[in-house]
């Protein structure tokens, strides 16, 4: 078992003085297996008002904060101290296979958050693509093992695309990333989801970090010093969801620590919202994930 202190800064600086802005911050990693949250707080500078959300579940805690007065700038500080204790998935044997999940996920009654059925169809930000789902249909289909195939997509991602902190924006449709072959985690997860959700297979977008520093003689992560992006799979009713991250062509491990998950990163964004003014304004985000005791 591994303890992860994570830091989270995010600052706001606006050209011209902002009235009042209301803000929703999921900040605070949810409770997932092999993990757990010791604890958790955030500190806003100059000080607001904060409330927890009705949105407080098993996919994502949802805080809200109000800032009444006049400011021209603002800075969130979220500190997490999480215990994580988890193998990746490496073996597949006996696993249903991808028409087989499909099917259950369709048949299911579970109307949970974490419901299978909740993530087969297109959302906002990942919508079908004709192009994306021809490139996976091969190693996609129905007679393969779920993970295996999915676990097989993941790698593939990660030798055939380029990671380019400027070939893409947050807005970017999976569709652009796809056909510049560049992008970041969030673009290599929304792309893979969406050839996922094609080929019947529930796929959701899990938010959170990776370890800062790898352990000794591995490589270094994409994704470290910012928030991280991957995907969950859902692989049946006994072994339920796994996590793949494709940025870096892995099973998710002890490296990773779930933040929220959410049909696409619309629904799990770390911070939105609006505010009262005018003007330009400038964000800068920093993030320390440091492991403190193993």
């Amino acid at each position: 078992m591994t303890q992860f202190a994570i830091r989270h800064l995010t600052c706001f600086k606006y050209e011209k003085p902002v009235h009042f802005s209301r803000s929703n911050l999921r900040l605070e990693p949810i409770a997932w297996p092999g993990q757990t949250l010791v604890s958790h707080s955030i500190t806003i500078n100059p000080g607001g008002q904060l409330a927890p959300a009705p949105l407080r579940s098993a996919l994502v805690n949802l805080t809200r904060l109000n800032i009444p007065g006049a400011t021209t700038s603002l800075e969130i500080i979220s500190k997490s101290l999480v215990s994580v204790e988890r193998t990746p998935q490496l073996s597949w044997l006996g696993e249903p296979s991808i028409a087989e999940v499909g099917r259950l996920a369709r048949e299911s009654v579970d109307n949970s958050d974490l419901s299978p059925a909740n993530f087969l169809y297109p959302s906002s930000f990942i919508p079908m693509d004709a192009a994306i789902a021809d490139w996976s249909a091969e190693a996609l289909s129905g007679d393969r093992s779920v993970f295996a195939a999915a676990y097989e997509l993941a790698v593939r991602i990660q030798r055939e695309f380029r990671y380019d902190p400027n070939a893409t924006m947050a807005e970017t449709p999976p569709a652009e990333a796809f056909a510049a072959r560049a992008g970041v985690c969030q673009d290599f997860s929304q792309i893979m989801i969406c050839a996922l959700r094609a080929a019947g297979i529930p796929a959701a977008y899990a938010s959170g970090y990776i370890r800062t520093e790898p352990a000794p003689g591995q490589d270094r992560l994409q994704g470290a010093d910012a928030t991280h992006g991957w995907v969950m799979v859902w692989c049946g009713p006994e072994k339920g969801w796994l996590g793949l991250d494709p940025t870096n062509g892995i099973a998710m491990g002890g490296d990773h620590i779930v933040m929220a998950v959410g049909r696409d990163y619309l629904d799990i964004a770390p911070i939105d919202g609006v505010f009262n003014g005018y003007g330009a304004q400038e964000i800068f985000v920093e993030v320390d994930v440091e492991a403190v005791a193993d």
